[in-house]
């Protein structure tokens, strides 16, 4: 079971970037998906999520109105478009997926790797 993510690079600040997450060795259509982040001295925080069938979405504070979390259960694939980009944003990207609902638990059980997001200023 792996959780590849891709789609992190440099950006300028106000600038977008689009992150996706693949899954292979099975099908997570039934799971919860997320994305967390992890800057530099700081511990992994979350950043949005996306229940089993698309309906229910929930993001940090810090992202609302300019992140949005999608998915496609018959690609395996969640994504996260991230617009107005700020320099806070800047951090390894992380994507997860977890077979309980949306917000029932703060573990999930699978990881992706992650990818480098940077913001310049």
């Amino acid at each position: 079971v792996q959780l590849q993510a891709s789609g992190g690079g440099l950006v300028q600040a106000g600038g977008s970037l689009r992150l996706s997450c693949a899954a292979s060795g099975r099908t997570f259509s039934t799971y919860t998906k997320a994305w967390f982040r992890q800057a530099p001295g700081k511990e992994r925080e979350f950043v949005a999520g996306i229940g089993w069938s698309g309906s229910s979405t929930s993001y940090a504070d810090s992202v609302k109105g300019r992140f949005t979390i999608s998915r496609d259960n018959a690609k395996n694939t969640v994504s996260l478009q991230m617009n107005s980009l700020k320099p806070e944003d800047t951090a390894v990207y992380y994507c997860a997926a977890d077979r309980y609902g949306l917000g029932y638990r703060p573990q999930y059980d699978y990881w992706g790797q992650g990818t480098q997001v940077t913001v310049s200023s």
